[in-house]
């Protein structure tokens, strides 16, 4: 049970200023996690990690020369918020472009996504490489479901060598991809781990037994088994992950024996004893192994298994020196501290000084804002009760946090004069950090979007709008890969934009366009009583979802025909099709 802390709600955040106080050499705070203090080469690939606290090393202990610039650090055991993720990887930015890397875990994938979607909209090239190294959460034919466990640890290592040696973010993201291929897991459990302040661990294993398969996050194995020997447990180990070895595989393997929290390292070194000598057996050569506490999990009781099949091009990098605070390997040349930015400096270099269309246009957006947030609480219980047939019930609340923030930030920014993009930007990432969930990440994404879309012009037009409308609806499909039919926000979200891409093209008013795209939304959304859900936390639960529309679909059905009756309202932004558009705005906002 973790027993230091003043507040279990900060927790995550104190602990965080803890470990930059002690590790000042190595990493600096920045908000949203921790970026290296010492200099990069510019143009150098930065290659930003990241995740939930409570897994120490994992992340922020591998920030540091030949591993990782900077870790995005989120809550206990939750994915840093996009604008966390965002503004880690700004910092970290040496020119060369960005490549995140983190376990494929749905709101780390959400998030992440979002802010990859951001930073390549401004010009700094960013990819992604997904860690999905765990054998036991998903058949290999279906390896790109795995989860990412102790084997962030080696795609990190690689793609962070490779970057320190000058390659390319083509090549950075080529070796981070095929050293995943190539890294297997397994993991097993004692016992169970306790959050902060939590009376009870997040789940316990029977006396007497051992849970095979499970995940980092408190989550437990997918079965369970008799505690076996150490001689036992490391034939299990080994056996089962030879079973899944790559087809390209050959005779050369590094090895990890790590532990999850509580597993001392003389147990650790007595199981990697009994491993080392199975390999052997297999004819494998154990290169440059790893023993120890890699990537935890708070208290668990428990630890896990790593192996990645080398060849000569992965074992140069895997061997290459690498200096951060929890993981050293080999000696480099100490290098002199950088001047980081402070909060001030990166306040001022984010304002740009709006145009008087733009900050009319923002002045609208956050009167939209008000609008969204109107609604969304009007609706409110509704929307979790719809939830909770077929779900957990938080949809209601979570949009009510998310454009709660949101309607705040875009209306303090758009009091300042900002601009339309600054104020949807503002809003997006308010959104997304306290929304939280999968609407958060989509929701924020799409405002950000919009906001990028329209930009910080002298004059606005219809066509912009449209633009916009484009913008928020790709970045909700790119991310959150929903498709027609699977019963998600997706099946309003496209009707609307099919039905305002026709009304504009034939020459409609903006409050026509959206009139009109509002009821096509509204009748899709209730159309989605008729589908099974294909994603989401409703797919399990399919059959009790028939006969109930999607609460995603039905609460865009809701916020679209509010915005669409609100443009109307207001006569100064009636005919946006052949006037300026940002007059128009300027115009109708003040009259608000």
């Amino acid at each position: 049970m973790t027993q230091i802390f003043d507040n279990p709600a900060d927790f995550a955040d104190e602990a965080l200023d803890g470990f930059v106080a002690a590790n000042r050499g190595y990493v600096a705070r920045v908000d949203g996690g921790v970026v290296r203090s010492t200099e990069m080469t510019p143009g150098q690939v930065a290659l930003v990690i990241g995740g939930g606290s409570g897994h120490y090393p994992a992340f922020a202990g591998l920030v540091g020369p030949g591993l990782a610039a900077a870790s995005a650090c989120g809550n206990m055991f939750a994915s840093p918020a996009a604008g966390q993720v965002y503004r880690v990887a700004k910092a970290a930015n040496a020119g060369g472009g960005v490549l995140l890397s983190y376990g494929n875990y749905a709101g780390d994938v959400l998030h992440f996504g979002q802010a990859q979607l951001r930073l390549n909209a401004e010009g700094i090239e960013t990819r992604t490489v997904l860690v999905t190294d765990d054998i036991a959460s998903a058949p290999l034919d279906q390896i790109e479901k795995r989860r990412g466990i102790a084997g962030d640890l080696t795609v990190f290592k690689v793609a962070g060598a490779a970057a320190e040696a000058g390659l390319n973010l083509d090549e950075v993201e080529r070796l981070a991809i095929k050293t995943n291929h190539r890294t297997r897991s397994l993991g097993v459990a004692f016992d169970g781990c306790t959050l902060p302040g939590a009376s009870e661990p997040l789940f316990s294993v029977p006396e007497g037994q051992m849970s095979l398969g499970l995940g980092i996050h408190g989550e437990p194995g997918i079965s369970e088994h008799p505690m076996p020997t150490a001689s036992e447990l490391a034939e299990l180990l080994v056996a089962r992950l030879l079973e899944d070895k790559p087809d390209e595989a050959g005779d050369r393997v590094v090895a990890i024996v790590n532990g999850l929290g509580t597993v001392k390292y003389d147990e650790l070194f007595l199981l990697f004893g009994k491993v080392e000598k199975l390999l052997d057996k297999a004819g494998l050569t154990v290169v440059e192994p790893e023993c120890g506490e890699l990537v935890t999990s708070l208290d668990m009781s428990g630890l896990s298994l790593t192996l990645l099949w080398l060849d000569d091009e992965i074992e140069q990098y895997w061997a290459a020196p690498a200096d951060t605070p929890a993981f050293r390997k080999g000696n480099l040349t100490p290098r002199a501290r950088r001047e980081l930015a402070g909060p001030e400096d990166a306040v001022a270099e984010e304002t740009e000084k709006a145009t008087a269309a733009s900050a009319d246009l923002g002045r609208l957006a956050a009167a939209v804002l008000a609008q969204v947030r109107d609604v969304v609480v009007e609706h409110e219980e509704e929307l979790g009760n719809l939830d909770a047939i077929a779900g957990d019930g938080d949809h209601g609340i979570g949009m009510r946090r998310g454009v709660d923030a949101a309607a705040t930030a875009g209306e303090q920014n758009a009091a300042a004069g900002a601009s339309v993009e600054r104020v949807l930007t503002a809003a997006g990432e308010a959104w997304s950090e306290r929304a939280g969930g999968t609407s958060g990440a989509l929701w924020g994404s799409a405002v950000i979007a919009a906001g990028i879309a329209l930009g910080n012009r002298d004059s606005y037009r219809a066509e912009d709008a449209a633009a916009a409308v484009d913008a928020f609806s790709s970045a909700i499909t790119a991310l959150g890969k929903a498709e027609p039919g699977d019963k998600t926000m997706v099946d309003a979200l496209l009707p609307f934009q099919d039905a305002f891409r026709k009304e504009h093209d034939g020459g409609a008013t903006l409050s026509g366009a959206l009139a009109a795209a509002a009821a096509a939304a509204t009748e899709a959304a209730r159309r989605t009583a008729d589908l099974r859900p294909l994603k989401g936390r409703a797919r399990p639960l399919a059959e009790k979802s028939l006969g109930h529309p999607d609460p995603g679909a039905v609460s865009f059905g809701l916020i679209t025909e509010r915005i669409a009756r609100y443009i109307q309202s207001e006569p100064a932004t009636s005919d946006l099709a052949s006037s300026d558009m940002a007059a128009a705005a300027g115009n109708g906002a003040k009259n608000d």
